[in-house]
């Protein structure tokens, strides 16, 4: 299933991103790891490798032609342009899309940053739209591939303090949406994973106070959690997958009964 495959991951150089990185790997993927910092591509790229070793023998796994680094800025058209042709040109193929880059930032509207409303917006939203604008030309092509898009349970439900990163969530997901549609029948398949709390590093931006990490720590789901959705999705494609389990039934709850969650779940609501 994972043998040969080309697999793009965007935000891989840590977090979510980087794990998955080493999971596709290890199972005998061919991984493009993309994010702006060459530096801390490196890095996760010498730790897949070694993950790679530790599972011999799984052949090829850490060929140097079985991973490749990319940085790339993914708000940046002429990036992602360039990034798509080189893993286009190195292994003329792109089988699946992981859109996984995003960053948030917790404030209320009325002390948020304008510049961070929009970053937010840029990366997490159009960082997704851009990389799936010049990857998906080459999937119709091959007449088969699979684009996933790393949304969050925060599209689904939004919270206080995040007006910024709820709205490109939400946008996220009514792209993810809306292209599955435009894109029945073509084999393409397209799939939102939406995780709640991840313990990574995303909260030491999003979350300065450290309030929201203290108030839901025991709720936070691992990275490896996420990996394990988005493998599960690859080997067998679904629309959506919701995680972990008890969000994903406050997601059901909420869209048969809004105003009855918005009144039981106001405490958690606002936990930041």
């Amino acid at each position: 299933m994972f043998s040969g495959k080309v697999i793009v991951i965007t935000g891989a150089s840590s977090g979510i991103g980087a794990e998955l990185a080493k999971s596709c790997a290890a199972r005998g993927a061919k991984v493009v790891l993309v994010a702006r910092s060459h530096q801390k591509l490196a890095t996760a790229r010498l730790a897949l490798e070694v993950e790679c070793k530790d599972r011999v023998p799984l052949a090829g796994c850490v060929d140097g032609a079985s991973s490749l680094v990319i940085p790339t800025d993914v708000t940046q058209e002429n990036d992602v342009q360039a990034m798509v042709a080189r893993v286009i040109g190195t292994y003329g193929r792109i089988d699946v899309l992981v859109n996984n880059a995003g960053y948030g930032v917790f404030d209320r509207f009325a002390e948020a940053e304008i510049a961070d409303m929009r970053g937010m917006m840029d990366v997490n939203y159009m960082g997704t739209v851009l990389c799936t604008k010049y990857v998906l030309p080459h999937m119709l092509a091959q007449g088969e591939g699979h684009v996933i898009n790393i949304a969050s349970v925060a599209g689904k439900i939004a919270t206080a303090k995040s007006t910024g990163y709820a709205a490109s969530k939400f946008a996220v997901i009514g792209f993810t949406d809306s292209l599955r549609l435009e894109l029945t029948n073509t084999g393409v398949f397209v799939t939102a994973v939406c995780p709640g709390p991840v313990d990574t590093p995303f909260f030491e931006r999003a979350d300065r106070s450290g309030d929201y990490v203290r108030n839901v720590k025991k709720f936070m789901i691992k990275p490896q959690d996420v990996v394990r959705a988005v493998v599960n999705v690859i080997r067998r494609p679904r629309d959506e997958v919701v995680l972990p389990s008890f969000m994903r039934a406050a997601v059901r709850l909420q869209q048969l009964f809004p105003r009855l969650i918005k009144k039981v779940g106001k405490k958690w609501f606002t936990q930041k």
